[in-house]
């Protein structure tokens, strides 16, 4: 199968960033790229041979290096800020390096050249604080996701739609889409998890459509990420902190990129987006990862997506219960009600170590209390999820 016209050289630079890594499996790889093992061997073998370059077209581009640039240092730099107008001394002068240039000057002086040529704003430059923030140990161990926040497009609206690895910041997903409903986010998971594999966690906000207080904890997307093995974490109300890394994404995307997209239709939109990330994975040197980038850090996961799930299984003492309409399930002659999200599904009673309390789960997941002795509506609690 040929590589999508549109995506041609971001895709090969994504697998061969993939398949390289030690202990990869080259078969899976491949088939998540929908190509032969053949046409994955011959682009690893350009790339081991001529680096990026060996990846372009031969048909279209020179076999030769492209020469060197005779400007000075100080208008490559210019050159280079021209290009990221957001960048500053520090990632300009690590995109140098990246680039091959010798005897790049420090950040600061790379800074003084940026100011003195009336590059820099000094109260833009005021706003920049770092975020206080944890760290998965490993790629995949929890990704982030949210939508950036929406602005007028073509027809309608484009919602920004991302998702972001917690420990390497690769940008997995950036999606134009022209709503913010469940069934939007599970196509476009879909796609991800296919390319990706299957992350252990990951942390959305307390908003639409991931599921809100506790009156509303779970939505049928959460309930889908639950069946596929993936664990939900929800932010703390009151701290966007929490999602910072895609806090802080969805700043660089909004100066860097979606501010230049108003009025762009999603087809168009979707482009500069696709372009930005191959930009912001494999070229944007990251101040959190010592200036590598993101590309540099992550591997996919060796979960794969699940087609078809099997059959949900408890064990031997588990008390299993089917959720009927309206959210309800029956133990001891009474009804206890759960989130509407699980109806059709089965959960698994268990009971725990204070008297007439017992547990639910969903899955692996435990997603309520029920208390056997409380006759009120209060009977059924939450099990909170939070970092």
């Amino acid at each position: 199968m040929p590589w999508p016209e549109v995506t041609r050289m971001s895709q090969r630079l994504e697998f061969v960033s993939m398949a390289s890594k030690e202990g990869s499996n080259l078969a899976k790889i491949c088939r998540r790229f929908g190509i032969s093992r053949k046409i994955g061997y011959k682009w690893l073998e350009r790339y081991f041979l001529g680096g990026v370059r060996g990846l372009q077209d031969r048909s279209r581009r020179p076999q030769t290096s492209p020469s060197r640039t005779p400007d000075s240092m100080e208008e490559a730099v210019l050159a280079v800020r021209q290009e990221h107008t957001t960048w500053g001394g520090r990632k300009i002068k690590a995109r140098l390096q990246a680039l091959g240039w010798q005897d790049v000057p420090a950040a600061s002086t790379i800074t003084e050249i940026l100011r003195r040529h009336g590059c820099l704003d000094p109260e833009e430059s005021g706003k920049h604080k770092a975020w206080d923030r944890f760290e998965a140990e490993a790629p995949n161990g929890l990704w982030q996701m949210d939508f950036q926040g929406h602005f007028e497009a073509a027809e309608g609206r484009c919602h920004p739609l991302t998702i972001l690895d917690d420990h390497s910041r690769y940008a997995l997903g950036l999606q134009a889409c022209a709503d913010e409903k469940g069934t939007t986010v599970h196509r476009h998971l879909v796609s991800t998890f296919r390319r990706y594999g299957l992350p252990k966690r990951i942390l959305v906000d307390n908003g639409s459509p991931w599921g809100s207080d506790g009156e509303h904890p779970f939505t049928p997307l959460t309930v889908w990420l639950m069946r596929q093995g993936v664990q939900v974490l929800h932010s703390r109300a009151y701290h966007p902190q929490t999602l910072g890394k895609d806090e802080r994404f969805h700043r660089t995307l909004r100066a860097e990129v979606s501010q230049y997209c108003v009025g762009l239709d999603l087809e168009a939109c979707q482009g500069r987006f696709e372009s930005w990330r191959e930009m912001y994975n494999f070229e944007r040197p990251h101040e959190s990862l010592e200036m590598a980038t993101p590309a540099s850090r992550y591997r996919p996961s060796l979960r794969s997506f699940q087609e078809s799930l099997p059959l949900i299984e408890y064990g031997p003492e588990d008390q299993v219960r089917k959720v009927q309409q309206g959210g309800k399930i029956s133990y001891g002659n009474r009804e206890y009600g759960l989130p509407k999200a699980f109806c059709g599904q089965y959960v698994a009673l268990r009971p725990t170590p204070q008297d007439g309390v017992m547990e639910v789960f969903f899955c692996n997941q435990k997603i309520m209390y029920v208390d056997l002795k409380n006759h009120s509506s209060k009977s059924v609690t939450h099990v909170p999820e939070h970092l």
